[in-house]
């Protein structure tokens, strides 16, 4: 019996993921519970473990990106620990033994058998014929993968539905519509003795180190699988470079693993002898490589497309002197770290003004659903922190209610949990107000997208020196632009100028910050 192991629902609002790896092979026991694999989704990483004991045979091969509830891969609940495996390697010499003893020719039956471009998903419309495995003109066999197609969801596998004689109707890089023919296949009874040769009575003479293999001739060789692909993508390696072990001379997923990132070759001089002038050529690398978009950052992609396009974005400006702040800080970092173990920060006095500003002026601390204003008793501060694979917006829960401390050590323990990788799913979600810092980065000035569905964001900024009239005299102070980006549609502008007036209150006396006034 087999037991088909789908992809789970893993979160809000989460409709696909990508496998990260396989911790299993094709084939391999495994028991009930045992992790099988890590998928990504544009959120967070995860396990997943195996629903049953038995054989595992793979259905998606890494790197491919699939729909939550798709089939991933299935269980043989009836086959017993590595008995399985033994059948198969006792019952292949047998195999071998009947194929080459039989002497059948193969022959055409006359029926040509038009394979057309399948439905691979729900919404769906069209896909690219991303390479062909086999040449137009090969002996193919029945369930042979012939050709990899990708559509704007994932790459997946054509196999030949019949033996016979491959016809190629579509060429690589075309795009096809779904049910339109991709090639035909002259079918064809019994199959080639592959020990003598399908095409060319000249496999009788012995092969030599100048005469090339049909893996080399075949378009196989040299091209690397997805997972391949990718893996080379992130290394920085060209696949031309790379001997591929795989059926045809392919490159396989262990082969781009193994490879290490070479020199790159100087171009060579070309000897030609002309009497006409060189042309002056530019010193320099030309260089170009291609990566594929992660799913986080193509979900980042979609959304901040979604939120210029649906909501009234405006944004507000104002400065803060921060000299208060820095004064404050430089009294009491010491005394502040020795006792609580933590750095004193600006996030948390960004933070205490924010949480008191959003009290005053709720309609910045709401948010729109469908014909209805949703607004919060309660201020759930996302903080925007850059992560290897892209940018993360994890969540502190109830910041109204923390103190400085609580603050600061929230934000130390979500960065550094953001920068492996660990962020789960419960911490990224929900938010009523966003806080970014574009300042650590050297950011004088910007205007943030709102994270949505919220409907304002802070953006904080570089502090610089500048001339500014103190009480009619100019003073050289520290300054800090700040920008708030609101949703017209549910903010008014007076809202907005006062929240961030009443922001710039607090930071520039931190002493109300304390005493809550």
């Amino acid at each position: 019996m087999s037991l088909e192991i789908k992809v789970p629902e893993v979160g809000e609002s989460i409709t696909e993921v990508t496998i990260a790896s396989w911790l299993k092979k094709d084939g391999d026991y495994v028991e009930q519970d045992e992790i099988i694999a890590e998928l990504e989704s544009d959120k967070a990483t995860f396990e997943l473990p195996a629903e049953a004991a038995g054989v595992l045979k793979i259905k998606v091969s890494d790197g491919e990106t699939i729909d939550i509830g798709t089939v991933i891969c299935e269980i043989d609940t009836s086959a017993s620990g590595g008995g399985s495996s033994e059948k198969k390697e006792e019952s292949a010499p047998a195999a071998k033994e009947d194929s080459g003893s039989s002497d059948s020719e193969p022959t055409k039956t006359g029926e040509v058998k038009e394979m057309i471009v399948p439905a691979v998903g729900e919404s769906i419309t069209e896909v690219t014929i991303s390479s062909w495995l086999k040449a137009d003109g090969d002996f193919v066999e029945l369930d042979e993968i012939i050709a990899e197609v990708e559509s704007d969801k994932a790459t997946f596998e054509l196999p030949a539905e019949a033996n016979g004689i491959l016809k190629i109707v579509a060429q690589e890089g075309d795009t096809l519509e779904i049910g339109a023919t991709i090639c035909n296949i002259e079918v064809m009874t019994g199959a080639p003795d592959s020990s003598s040769g399908s095409k060319s009575s000249d496999s009788e003479a012995p092969a030599t180190a100048s005469s090339p293999t049909s893996s080399e001739d075949s378009y196989a060789a040299g091209h690397p699988s997805p997972a391949a692909a990718k893996i080379l993508s992130e290394k920085g390696i060209d696949a031309s470079n790379i001997k591929g072990t795989g059926v045809g001379g392919r490159i396989t997923k262990a082969d781009a693993e193994a490879a290490q990132k070479s020199a790159a070759k100087p171009a060579a001089q070309s000897s030609d002898t002309s009497d006409e002038a060189p042309a002056m050529t530019a010193a320099g690398s030309r260089n170009e490589r291609r990566e594929k978009m992660s799913s986080l950052r193509r979900t980042i992609s979609k959304r901040l497309v979604s939120v210029k396009n649906e909501t009234a974005m405006l944004t507000t400006f104002n400065e803060v002197d921060m000299k208060p702040i820095m004064d404050l800080r430089s009294k009491y970092k010491e005394q502040f770290k020795e006792k609580y173990g933590v750095g004193l920060g600006f996030m948390s006095f960004f933070t205490k003004a924010c949480c008191e500003a959003l009290k005053e002026w709720p309609a910045v601390n709401a948010g729109i659903d469908g014909n209805e204003m949703v607004f919060h008793d309660y201020c759930d501060v996302s903080i925007a922190v850059s992560s290897p694979k892209g940018l993360v917006v994890p969540v502190i829960r109830n910041a109204e209610s923390l103190g400085f401390k609580e603050i600061e050590s929230e934000v130390v323990r979500l960065a550094k949990k953001a920068r492996d990788g660990k962020l789960s799913i419960d911490e990224m979600q929900g938010g009523t107000f966003t806080i970014t810092n574009g300042g650590i980065f050297g950011s004088m000035l910007s205007t943030p997208i709102i994270n949505a569905p919220q409907s304002a964001i802070l953006g904080m900024h570089n502090i610089v020196q500048r001339p500014v009239a103190i009480n009619g005299q100019v003073e050289v102070r520290p300054i800090m632009y700040v920008a708030l980006s609101y949703d017209h549609r549910i903010i008014d502008g007076r809202e907005s100028v006062s929240f961030l007036v009443r922001v710039k209150e607090l930071l520039e006396d931190p002493t109300r910050l304390m005493l809550g006034v």
